[in-house]
């Protein structure tokens, strides 16, 4: 055999071996520099991370600091000890929280232990529709009664806003029993309900309420964004420090508020249940370095030109009659560093579809009839610019919008049939129908796009008619069995 042909068998067959299709994914995308990014992660390619971690990861790799609790005298998490616990401490300082708790699964981890410290079972919990579906799983797992309130429509963007404090009040005159209030705020597009309110209310009614600010971990560190719900009155807040922030993906925070009437103690527990044994001290020390960095001088510069950046945009396009971006109007606040953006005529698809094949820009997501993009920490001011001369020429230019081809619709804005709580569908016997047969039977399964992680479906609802454009995806649906 010729020996360059046998070399060549070798070389495929090592290759072979060792083909690992993330790993080639990843190598494509930075090949080529990649995308200009207004999403998740907040740090944008590492621009909006603490400059000493980043000097650190680049002198000795990933791989060489990645390590666990209980070696290199890093302490343990749960209990907090050394380090991670001064970490915490200093976190909790930042915030201005009685306690501050990281978590390695997302803020989602947070949401479940908060169910399972303060749900017992048939406890009827009001919570806001548009919240995130982890909470949905912390109602499964407390074998809680979710009461819905439905946030306000804004059908002329086709998302939900805010949670009002006159509907909160209502649905506790029309349910004394509820023994537990949980929202979202701000909402994924940057939509603020008015907690202060809602809190007082519920503190008459001598109850906790919960905040999924998920989005809204900046904000305690800048006056020109919204006031914190911690600040607020909320019992405890999420904040997805990985969002916006600029720690790495699937870190978060777990703060209780200094006043709140939550058993700490309790939460500890079923933080200890739920969070892995073995978690990265890589991602803890990314929270611990965002943390450092937002508190710092030049974190908080960062925050200022987020800031100035979208207003930039929002200025650079209000002359344009065709295009719209969420704003502060009489019945809402939002955090001015979410863009939520239609023009007239195109669908949030075709938008995402023009900005990414002609323009090399990613977005956060998209609805019906717009798109969400993120000014972050790690976004400089010359990515924003052509940001904005890209949407110019979108709105100037003879593009056709397509997407009237696709059947797929984004974020319904619907009211649900509610046949049984989430736990009883849950531990039923289910089966899989096609999505035409799904019509007229129960949800056994919780349907939610990600991002943002909000549900088409939630266990124990009848499926119907109007659920089927947002299911194109799904070529069959988990159902009770009749």
């Amino acid at each position: 055999m010729d020996s360059n042909k046998s070399k060549r068998i070798k070389s495929d067959k090592k290759i072979q071996e060792t083909y690992a299709p993330i790993l080639e994914a990843i190598k494509r995308s930075s090949s080529n520099g990649g995308s200009i990014q207004f999403h998740i992660p907040g740090h944008t390619k590492g621009v909006g991370v603490l400059p000493d971690f980043k000097a650190l990861l680049d002198k000795y790799g990933a791989a060489a600091l990645d390590s666990t609790d209980e070696f290199e005298n890093i302490g343990t998490l749960h209990p907090p000890t050394g380090p991670i616990k001064e970490a915490q401490e200093l976190a909790a300082k930042a915030f201005g929280a009685k306690e501050s708790f990281f978590l390695l699964n997302g803020s989602s981890i947070g949401n479940m232990a908060l169910a399972l410290t303060l749900i017992k079972p048939n406890d009827k919990v009001l919570i806001g529709r548009n919240c995130h579906r982890s909470i949905v799983t912390g109602m499964i797992m407390s074998s809680a009664n979710p009461i819905w309130i439905a946030p306000k429509k804004h059908e002329k963007y086709s998302i939900w806003g805010e949670i009002t404090p006159q509907d909160v009040k209502n649905q506790l005159e029309a349910n004394p029993d509820i023994k537990l209030v949980w929202i979202t705020s701000p909402t994924y597009e940057g939509i603020v309900s008015d907690v202060k309110a809602i809190s007082s209310i519920c503190k008459s009614y001598n109850i906790p309420l919960i905040v999924d600010e998920a989005h809204g971990c900046l904000w305690n560190f800048s006056p020109k964004l919204p006031t914190s719900a911690l600040h607020l009155g909320a019992s405890a807040v999420v904040h997805s420090m990985h969002k916006t922030g600029g720690s790495f993906s699937q870190s978060s925070i777990l703060h209780v508020s200094k006043d709140s009437i939550i058993n700490v103690e309790k939460l500890k527990h079923n933080l200890r249940l739920l969070h892995t044994t073995s978690p990265s001290i890589l991602l803890l020390a990314s929270i611990d370095a965002a943390r450092a960095y937002l508190e710092s001088e030049s974190g908080k510069k960062l925050i200022d030109n987020a800031i100035d950046n979208a207003m930039y945009v929002r200025q650079e396009l209000k002359h344009y009659e065709n295009v719209h971006i969420l704003s502060n109007n009489n019945d809402f606040k939002i955090d001015p560093t979410k863009l939520y953006i239609t023009i007239d005529g195109f669908s949030g698809a075709r938008l995402e579809t023009i900005l990414k094949t002609e323009f090399n820009i990613e977005i956060e997501s998209t609805t019906d009839y717009g798109f969400l993009a993120l000014l972050n920490i790690g976004n400089n001011f010359n990515e924003v610019k052509y940001f904005v001369e890209s949407l110019k020429k979108i709105a100037t230019s003879n593009y056709h919008d397509i997407s009237y081809m696709e059947k797929l619709k984004f974020m319904p804005l619907l009211t649900p049939t509610i046949k049984m709580t989430p736990r009883e569908a849950f531990y039923m016997e289910s089966e899989k129908v096609s999505l035409e047969n799904s019509v007229g039977r129960i949800s056994s399964e919780i349907i939610a796009e990600c991002p943002p992680g909000i549900f088409i479906l939630v266990p124990g609802e009848l499926i119907t008619e109007a659920h089927l454009p947002y299911l194109r995806k799904y070529k069959e649906i988990s159902v009770l069995k009749d």
